[in-house]
């Protein structure tokens, strides 16, 4: 740093491992107060080091000067005692090490590194976001440390200009690299708002996914349960007294478990899909829920025209979904249980289609209406690019047609 004439500091390379100290101030509330007191401690026994000792070791090449002295060193005692109150009070200390260090370079004691407390305050108050502040003791410091010797008399002649170009210079430097300190920090913060979204992102997602696997396949076989109980209680009315009492039980023990199924899968749906622990749901298994939708007594055509094998994994799960989802609503809703499963590709979209022959309730069912069925399809085929269209037939039944998109194939 040059101030005048032969007046010069250098600038140790650790000068900046100082400031990164200072723009962590800013965050020390963060941390347990014993912690904050051991840093701030070796902070100041740093400082007191840098500042005094070394001043101390210069002023022995510069007798001119006559030394330290008792008031030089406090001066440079109180410069070095006030870093740490700029967690609370960082205008006041700012102004006090300013102060103090300003009358010991103003008052002619030897040079030497004395402006690194400075250093530490000033680049607290840019990086807590007292800019206006900052800015001001940089004025500060342009008017007093050329002048104010000069203006006691403790300075022969005024500052040249080559001085005060070069003082310009050097605090135009570090405010630049402040600015620059405060600008990474800033980015580090944000980075790290932005994993922590992305975090929550991905556990709503999750929690979605779970929302669906439990729609999808629970809410499947619940359904499924309360349908053959209904039918064996409306088809066999000489069952023995024993045996309709126990199908009532399940019917209504299958019928409560939905209810309370539906009520968790709003709850997560509002708020993040694991992946599969029993075999994975895809269509090339899709015979084994023709044959589940079977027992229920709907009757299935299927017509697959494309190589199940080669589907990207996403769409094929949403796929299967759709279609389990498709005839469970078919084994509740229809009196007359038979569809039509069409998967065929148009361009770059698989294209499902479950069609309902039949229409109106099936005997024996009484599951809750209101449910999540179509929702869940249409999410299902969001969650791949694609979309969902389910409503009646023209005439008679219900249809399901959902586009998803193939992408690059397995």
């Amino acid at each position: 740093m040059r101030l005048g004439g032969d007046d010069r500091e250098e600038a140790p390379a650790y000068a900046g491992r100082m400031i990164d100290t200072a723009s962590r101030a800013g965050e020390s509330t963060r941390f347990m107060p014993g912690r904050v007191a051991a840093r701030e401690t070796a902070l100041v026994a740093l400082l007191a080091v840098v500042q005094i000792g070394g001043t101390a070791l210069a002023s022995g090449r510069q007798p001119e000067r006559g030394g330290l002295g008792l008031a030089g060193i406090v001066l440079l005692g109180i410069a070095v005692g006030a870093v740490p109150f700029r967690i609370r009070y960082p205008d006041a200390a700012l102004a006090a090490v300013l102060a103090a260090t300003a009358a010991y370079w103003s008052l002619g004691y030897p040079r030497g590194p004395v402006f690194f407390s400075l250093i530490v305050v000033f680049a607290n108050e840019v990086v807590v976001g007292r800019r206006r502040v900052a800015a001001a003791s940089l004025v500060a410091g342009f008017l007093l440390f050329p002048w104010l010797g000069y203006v006691i008399g403790r300075q022969d002649s005024p500052p040249s200009l080559a001085a005060i170009a070069g003082l310009g210079a050097w605090l135009v430097a570090l405010l630049s690299v402040v600015e620059l300190l405060r600008s990474r920090r800033d980015r580090t913060r944000e980075a790290a708002r932005s994993e922590a979204e992305a975090v929550r992102r991905r556990a709503a997602d999750e929690r979605m996914r779970i929302a669906r696997e439990l729609h999808d396949a629970v809410a499947h076989n619940m359904s499924l349960i309360n349908i053959q109980a209904g039918v064996a209680l409306h088809l066999a009315d000489d069952l023995p007294a024993e045996a309709r009492d126990a199908l009532t039980a399940i019917k209504a023990a299958s019928k409560d478990a939905l209810l309370e199924l539906r009520s968790i899968l709003g709850v997560l749906r509002h708020t993040d899909e694991e992946e599969p622990r029993s075999p994975t749901p895809t269509l090339a298994r899709i015979d084994e829920l023709i044959a589940q939708a079977a027992l229920t007594g709907v009757e299935v055509r299927l017509d697959v025209r494309v190589d199940v094998g080669r589907l990207p994994r996403a769409t094929d799960l949403a796929a299967y979904r759709i279609v389990q989802e498709s005839l469970t609503n078919v084994a509740r809703h229809s009196d007359d249980p038979n569809a039509t499963v069409r998967i065929y590709t148009d361009g770059e979209v698989l294209v499902v289609e479950v069609l309902d022959e039949g229409s109106g309730g099936s005997p024996g069912s009484d599951l809750p209406s209101g449910g999540s069925g179509i929702v869940g399809m249409r999410e299902r085929a969001a969650s791949v690019g694609g979309g969902l269209v389910a409503g009646p037939r023209a005439g008679r039944g219900f249809a399901v047609r959902a586009e998803l998109p193939l992408g690059p194939q397995a």
